[in-house]
Order: structure tokens, then C-alpha cells, then sequence
């Protein structure tokens, strides 16, 4: 499996994960998959039913993890050498007025929640179990690549590209990375590509691959891209 550009799929082993084909996935959304699964079929790879059966702790942990790296980064952000500065009352107020003006909602909950999570109280209810967890999320990767896997084949959300401004609420955006939280915490390599519509909104599919195999999953992408091509942007 070296060569990206190829379009057969001989002897490429692709497993579908059943965490994410739950029941509750919605109709349009699985023929979707299952029509972008019948394409590379039809190039030749052969599809094994899998499990990752910590997938659905992907979410608390990473919304642990994730804030509070980046509490820790942009710590540094403060007006003093990185970044802009907006001056203030003071030492105090230049950094209050800088990182209030110079981070957005969103960053801004991140900061508040990360800082929450690794101070002193609450370092090991939340931070180091949600280490102990990624852990084990890793080592469900680690098994279906040490299975003869070479890539896995998943729905990118659980639904359609929603509209601009349709969702508001922070708690129900958070919910949209469901299935792409995972690859982040096995550090492993994914990417999203279009695979049709539903009611003229975009449906993505998603490609994992091991650590270091970004050729296996550039492959299959590729294949699958040539099998549906213009009717998957259409």
C-alpha cells in the first residue's frame, strides 16, 4: 500500500466500526455510508465488522483534555510578548483587557473550563482519569490495527451539514464531534470527505488510519473520491 493515486483496493482491509452505525443513526445518513462502503467494494477492498467500544467515553474525555491544553497554551497570551496588547489599569488590567478583547466566546469557555480542571481540587477527579480513559481509547485503535485492519470507514457527524447559524447552543455543537474526537485522542491520523447529500446538505465520511499510515488512508480516500466523484459534491 504504498502508491496514494491507486484506485484498486486489492487486498485493502477496511473495518467499520459499530459504535459508529448505531441504531439511532438516521436513515438517509446510512445509505449514504453504505452507498460510499458499496464503492470501495467495488474497488476492490474488503470491509470487517470492528469495535472500539470506548467510543462513547471520546467525548467527556476529550472536552476534559482539550480545554485544559488549552488553558496551558495560551496562558502565554497575555499582552506581555505574544500576541496583542491592550493596555489597562495597570500590570492586572492590561492582562484582563487584553485576554478579554483578544479571545472569543468559544476559546474564552475553553480557558474557563481547562483552568477548572487542572487546578488543584480537581486535577485528579477529572484531568488524570480522563488520561487513565484516553488510555484505553488508544488501546482500542491499537487493536484493530494489530487485527490486519488497514484503515477504518465512518460517518463523519451523525448528521448533515447543519446551516450557518442554526445551532447555537455550545453543549449541542459539542455533540457534532462525536465520531471525530477519537482519532485525535488515539493520535492516529483521519480525514473527512464528501460522500453525498441529504436534503441538499453535505454528508461527510470519515477515513482513520494507524499512526504513520497517512499513505493507507490517502489510498482509500483517494479511491472512494474517483468511485463517487462530481455526484458526492453535487
Amino acid at each position: 500500500m504504498y502508491r496514494t493515486d491507486s484506485r484498486d483496493l486489492t487486498g485493502v482491509v477496511i473495518g467499520k466500526p459499530r459504535e459508529y452505525f448505531p441504531e439511532s443513526l438516521p436513515a438517509p445518513m446510512r445509505e449514504q455510508c453504505d452507498r460510499a462502503i458499496d464503492a470501495l467494494k467495488a474497488r476492490g477492498a474488503t470491509f470487517r465488522d470492528v469495535s472500539l467500544p470506548h467510543t462513547d467515553l471520546a467525548l467527556p474525555v476529550y472536552y476534559i483534555i482539550a480545554p485544559a491544553e488549552c488553558s496551558a497554551n495560551l496562558a502565554r497570551f497575555d499582552g506581555v510578548r505574544y500576541g496583542m496588547r491592550i493596555d489597562g489599569d495597570g500590570l492586572r488590567g492590561m492582562y484582563e483587557a487584553t485576554r478579554s478583547k483578544g479571545f472569543g466566546a468559544e476559546v474564552t469557555r475553553r480557558i474557563l473550563l481547562g483552568t477548572y480542571v487542572l487546578s488543584a481540587g480537581y486535577f485528579d477527579a477529572y484531568y488524570r482519569k480522563a488520561m487513565e480513559v484516553r488510555a484505553l481509547i488508544t488501546k482500542d485503535f491499537t487493536d484493530v490495527w494489530a487485527s490486519g485492519v488497514h484503515a477504518l470507514f465512518t460517518p463523519t457527524t451523525a448528521s448533515p451539514a447543519f446551516h450557518i447559524g442554526a445551532i447555537s447552543d455550545p453543549y449541542e455543537m459539542y455533540l457534532c464531534d462525536l465520531f471525530t474526537v477519537s482519532a485525535n485522542l488515539a493520535e492516529v491520523p483521519a480525514m473527512s470527505l464528501p460522500i453525498g447529500r441529504v436534503q441538499g446538505l453535505p454528508v461527510g465520511g470519515q477515513v482513520i488510519a494507524p499512526k504513520f499510515g497517512e499513505a493507507n488512508m490517502f489510498r482509500v480516500a483517494y479511491a472512494l473520491e474517483s468511485e463517487l466523484g462530481a455526484e458526492a459534491h453535487r
